[in-house]
Order: structure tokens, then sequence, then C-alpha cells
């Protein structure tokens, strides 16, 4: 440590080199103890509690010690305690000497010593304070006085760096911490954009129209969802290219946005079709904002040079804000009348009737023959391999529901909905469940992965259902996986973290399915106990030849990573898609590439031979829903 002494009197600087003496070498001090014992020599018994060593500069001026501050401190060695006169003739006074030394060290502890009072203390404090960095002992002082002065004012200078240092990387962590907050506040802001707007014409997209639709709904008055549709759109991008297509998509989007009323909303939903949504006073205002809008769309454009005329047709329905029909129903609707409008010649505006509703009968008719089918049996059960990103060795697999009628089969993607809005779907899903749990014990570790509905989820004591099938199948909990969408979880977003706490606490895998089409954000992400994320096969298609695509799939990638999660590629199909997604981190793979859906004794075989070695062999496609 550090001391400097400025004092113009030899006497003085002579008892401060006494005081500040280093202390006695231990082994000197026991020889002489050694020696006083043989030579039966009294003397004192040797001291533990020395002066610590201290380096002393001394300096007669006070000019010459402010130039050895400001040297010491260009060579990162500061002084602990500067001890200094008041009078020190014909130089500077120890007051303007403490002002230099603390305008050049704002750390170092000054004490004053002397015998006069020439200067209040107060007056020094205002020139070289702060006063808590001041001290004053009188002349003449006492050896142990000035000795536990330096000691004190030294070890307190030391913790003031420490502390100091402390602080400052403190303050270092914080602003990175800031600057990382706010570069993932504004990659989470970006990918909310990106996946819920189209990457095209920056439109909201159907999720986000379908969002914004269940919240209208909630609020009572009318309103009037339309759904549009580009006459004759094939033949553009036949004759003309993609490109045409794809500006004619974007002007046409202009002039909807142009034309919706006031507050309305205008959506892409994919392809060259459009969903609106606005306020209406009932179905007659509503056709007649529909047919404006198809006149305005009624016009001459040039496409990358070529003259094309453009025109929509547009199917409407209007609802009362009452909570009856759901987002899915008002678009079906919407969707019905535009198939109508199509029907009668295009560039026309329909409005739904209960007439057109072809569909609602075919769907009825679809709830009554399956709730049979569940209870003759007559569904079945297929299952896809999950493989190892590095290995490809089959881990697990998803289960699949297939049903088929004597007319031939029904997708999924139609039966499941259906199933979901009424009371069929808790009885659909413990046949899957049983079923899956059944299969599942003839393979020698792989885990079997059951899509759960949100209604599913949300079953009055869904932990204990669950926990009580696989006691009953002999199933250890880790071997089954449980997929679920962000739909099922974020409607009620305590419960479902309280849910999927209790589940993984008996050992039970979670997996979010199709992340990345939903409203999650990475603050809810984070509170939920999930083992992997399943990325939506439209992202892995679209990763080719879509930059957005690409970029959304490499950002759930490093997402989950980053949580500590798996991250499972749905619908892998080439083998670029393969290198793309080793490259980006997918931690497991799934799709078409590895084996199409398979009955219960392929799946088996599968189990059994543990790797997929290459791509399979192309076989009969056997549906492709992947609900069940």
């Amino acid at each position: 440590m550090r001391l400097l002494i400025v004092d113009d009197e030899p006497a003085m600087q002579e008892s401060y080199r006494r005081s500040f003496r280093p202390p006695v070498d231990p082994a000197t001090q026991n020889l002489s103890a050694m020696a006083g014992e043989l030579f039966d020599e009294g003397g004192e018994e040797p001291t533990s509690d020395a002066p610590p060593a201290f380096e002393c500069a001394y300096h007669n001026q006070g000019l010459d010690a402010a130039i050895a501050v400001e040297r010491a401190l260009a060579e990162d060695s500061p002084f602990a305690v500067a001890f200094i006169d008041v009078r020190m003739p014909p130089g500077i006074d120890g007051k303007e000497t403490a002002r230099r030394i603390r305008a050049l060290d704002p750390h170092i502890n000054l004490v004053i010593v002397t015998g006069y009072s020439d200067f209040s203390p107060a007056e020094i404090s205002k020139v070289a304070g702060p006063a808590d960095k001041i001290f004053y002992l009188a002349k003449p002082f006492e050896v142990a006085e000035i000795v536990q002065t330096a000691i004190a004012l030294s070890k307190r200078w030391e913790v003031d760096r420490e502390l100091a240092e402390a602080r400052a990387i403190l303050a270092r962590q914080i602003v990175q911490l800031e600057q990382q907050a706010a570069e993932l506040a504004a990659n989470e802001s970006r990918a909310i954009h990106v996946a819920s707007h189209d990457a095209l014409t920056d439109a909201p997209n159907r999720l986000a129209f379908q969002h914004a639709l269940a919240e209208r709904s909630r609020v009572r008055g009318p309103f009037a969802v339309a759904m549009a549709d580009l006459d004759r759109f094939k033949l553009v991008n036949d004759t003309l290219g993609h490109l045409a297509g794809d500006e004619m998509i974007r002007e046409v989007c202009a002039i909807l946005h142009a034309t919706v009323p006031e507050g309305g909303m205008v959506a892409r939903l994919g392809g060259d079709e459009f969903g609106l949504m606005f306020d209406s006073a009932g179905p007659e205002a509503a056709v007649m904002t529909c047919e404006r809008i198809v006149a305005a769309c009624n016009v001459s454009m040039r496409l990358l040079g070529d003259p094309v005329h453009g025109s929509i047709s547009v199917g409407v329905v209007v609802a009362n804000g009452t909570g009856d029909a759901t987002p899915v129903d008002l678009m079906r609707r919407a969707d019905l009348a535009l198939n109508d409008a199509k029907r009668h010649g295009r560039n026309v505006a329909r409005l739904f009737d209960e007439s057109i509703d072809e569909e609602i009968r075919i769907r009825r008719r679809i709830e009554a023959n399956l709730s049979q089918a569940i209870a003759r049996d007559e569904l079945g059960m297929t299952f896809q391999p999950i493989v190892a990103n590095d290995t490809f060795e089959v881990v697990g697999f998803e289960a699949l529901l297939r049903w088929t009628e004597e007319s031939g089969p029904i997708s999924p993607g139609v039966f499941i909905p259906i199933a979901e809005e009424s009371n069929l779907i808790h009885e659909l899903g413990d046949w899957v469940l049983a079923k899956s749990l059944e299969v599942l014990k003839e393979w020698p570790g792989q885990y079997v992965s059951v899509n759960f509905s949100p209604r599913q989820f949300r079953r009055h004591n869904f932990v204990g259902y669950v926990m009580e099938q696989v006691l009953r199948a002999g199933i250890a909990p880790q071997r089954l996986q449980i997929e679920i969408t962000e739909t099922a979880i974020f409607d009620d977003a305590e419960r479902a973290a309280e849910t999927l706490y209790r589940l993984r606490q008996m050992g039970f895998r979670i997996a979010l399915d199709d992340f990345g089409t939903g409203y999650s954000s990475l603050y809810n992400i984070r509170k939920f106990a999930l083992d992997s994320l399943k990325i939506d096969r439209g992202f892995i298609e679209g990763m080719g030849r879509e930059r957005e695509s690409a970029a959304i799939v490499h950002s759930i990638i490093h997402l989950g990573r980053a949580l500590g999660l798996g991250v499972i590629a749905e619908g892998v199909e080439t083998e670029m898609q393969v290198a793309m997604l080793r490259a980006a981190g997918a931690s497991h793979l799934q799709g078409y590439l590895f084996s199409h859906p398979v009955n219960a004794d392929g799946a088996r075989a599968l189990a059994h031979a543990g790797i997929i070695h290459g791509p399979p062999e192309q076989h009969p496609v056997l549906g492709t829903g992947t609900a069940g």
C-alpha cells in the first residue's frame, strides 16, 4: 500500500520513517529469540501484530507532492493516503497542496497533520473535499496513532476501489442488459410482425385476421366479414408469370385498403384470397359496401408493362357480435357466399344465406357418422417417425388419426374441427390416447407424441386423466409427449402454465406444436414448462423459396436453443431442407423424406430398426392431417 508524506521538517520525516518501518522478517525474529534463550538474554516476546508493509514516498514541498501524485496515477500505482503538513515554506501551504492533490486524484484519503490552526477543517474541506476523505492529526503524534490511521485509511481506500470497480462492472452490465433487452424487444417485435403479416403485401395474414375477428366478436354491434378472391388470377400467373401475379396482388390489396370503410381491416389470407372486416348497419349496408369494393377493383392495370383487366368476387356475412358464431364459422360462411358469387358469373358480391350452406348439412352428417365410428372402433392410427438431426435415429413417433368411410378417406382437417365444436372431441381423444399407448408397448424405447386439442387441454383434471391412462397402460410418463398448440395455452396462460408444470413434474414430455403461427411472446414461452418446439410445416416448405420463411425457421431454432428446448422440424421432404435445418441447428426432423405415416406394424419395424438410413422409397400418401 502506497503512502505519500509531505512535510518540510527532516525530524518529522524521520518520525514517519520509524513509524512505517517494514516489519522484522519472521525468520530473523525467530533466530533472535533462539539466541536469547541460549544465552539467557531477557527481552520482549516477538509480536505478531506488526504493522503491514507500506511503500512510502517523502516530499518536502507541496508542488513536488502534486507531481508525484500525477506520476503515480499515470503509472497506475496511485497513493492510498497522503499525510500533509500545513506549513511548508517557502512553497505552497498544506491547504493548496491538498486542493491540488484532490484535483488530480478524487479517491485518495488526505490526512492533515499540523500543530497549528492556520486553517479550519471547513476551509480545507471546501477546497479538497469531500469531507469523508479528509482527516486531521495533531503534532506531535504517537506512532500507534499514525500507524493505525494509515492502516484504517489504506483499507478503506482499497475497499472504495473495489466497490467503485464493482459499480463500474455493474453499470456496464446494466448497459449491456439494456441493449440486449432493446435488441430482444426489437427482434420480438419484428418476429411477431413477420409471423402475423403477409410478406408480399405487408397486410395482416390469416392468423392475424382470425385474431382480430375473435376480438371483434366479443363486442356487441353488427359487423361484416367478407372474403374476396381475384377473378381468373391463375390465368395471369400462367400467362404473365408469378412476378406479374405478385404485382397484381399488391395492386388489388392497395385498392382494398383505400376502399374498405374507415376502421375496417384488410388481410391477405393466402394466394389471391383476401379477408375484410368492417362495421356495418346490417346486411343491405354490407352488400352495398362490398359492391363498391367490387366496382373499385374492376379496373385496368399494367403489370410489368402488360395491360391486365382486374376484378374480384366477394362473399359477405353479417354478425351481431353476440359470440354465437366463432371466427372460423364466420369465415366459412363468408367463403360459402364467395363460392356462390363465383358460380354466378364473378365480379359480384353475394350475401350469405342459409340456403346455400350445403356444408352445414355435410358437417352434421360427418358428426353423426364420426360418433358411430368411435363407438364401432372403425377409426385407424398411423405413426410418423421423428428422427435425430445428426444420426437419423428414430427417437419417437407422432400419432396420427385416420378415418375412412365407405365413400373414401376423410381428412382430419375436416372431421377434427367438427369434433372440437362438439363433445365428440373428448371421446375421440380418449380413443386416440388409448390406442397410442397400446402400440407404444411394442417399441423398444421410443416415445409417442399425441396431439391434444385446446378443448381437451382445458378439460377438468386433465393432468389426473392423462396420468391415469399411462398408469393403466403400464407406460412410463417419459414415453408420452403431449403436443399442444399455442391457442391451447395462451387463451388462459396462468392456468396453462400450472398445468404444464404439473405434467413436467410427473415426467411427461411437452411439445408446442405449429410454433411460429400463433401469438406467443418470448416472455410467455419462457414461463411455460416445455421440452420442445415444433416448427410448422408451412415454414419448412417455404424455406427454399421465401427469405421470410427461412428467417422465421432460423429465429425459432435459435430461440429454442437459447431456452434449452429441442426443436422439431415438421414436413421435411427434401435433402436441401435437411441440409438447411442441420446448418441452422434443429435437433429433430419429421417428414415424408424419412417416412410417410405407417400403421402399427410398420411403426414397430421402424422402432426396432432404430435408424432410418437415407430417404425412403416413396410410398402412397396415407393422409396429411396431424391432429389426433
